[in-house]
């Protein structure tokens, strides 16, 4: 009868408390769920509605050393523009950044065809499109899309409608810049 003694060598030992594992937070998992929105966000009708992820309501330093730390490790991650901005040193606060999303807001959220769209790319505060470019006399694909960017000091882009490849967006100068080209965007139909 094998009595499987010769494999006592190979049996395991029992753990003791030293060999406990030990876990150590994964910044690429930390940034997720900071980054992360209700479900219930996802029928915001404006930017502000949005923010109910940790990165909006935590203390701005610890969402910063967060974003810098995860950053680090792993490059560029996901993040609202607004982050990316104050990361770089191009923007003081996410309040700032929040007033920005907001004047486009009471821009757009008056005027005929323009719809906001929450479900933007992960960390990413939404944006807007004139519904109008969309299938109309043109046959555009995609509409006009108007997006908040931290490439430039305006914080805006705006996506012309197209059909195809991803045309380049255009660089906005802010909310005048946008308000006075505003014309221009909404005549593609």
């Amino acid at each position: 009868m094998d009595t499987g003694q010769e494999l006592g060598g190979t049996i395991p030992r029992a753990r003791v408390e030293d060999d406990a594992p030990r876990l150590e937070p994964m910044l690429d998992l930390e940034w997720s769920r900071a980054i992360e929105l209700p479900q219930a966000a996802m029928t915001a009708a404006t930017p502000s509605e949005l923010r109910r992820a940790w990165v909006h309501r935590a203390p701005q330093d610890s969402v910063l050393a967060l974003f810098r730390a995860s950053a680090g490790m792993a490059g560029q991650i996901p993040a609202p523009w607004w982050l990316r901005a104050m990361a770089d040193g191009k923007l003081d606060s996410r309040e700032q950044g929040f007033r920005v999303e907001d004047r486009i807001a009471q821009l757009l959220g008056r005027r005929p065809g323009w719809e906001f769209v929450p479900w933007a790319a992960d960390g990413e505060s939404g944006y807007w499109e004139f519904m109008p470019s969309e299938r109309g006399k043109s046959g555009h694909a995609i509409p006009t899309t108007v997006m908040n960017t931290d490439r430039h000091p305006g914080w805006i882009d705006v996506l012309p409608a197209h059909t195809g490849p991803t045309p380049d967006p255009i660089p906005v100068a802010g909310l005048a810049g946008l308000r006075s080209r505003l014309g221009v965007f909404e005549a593609v139909r």
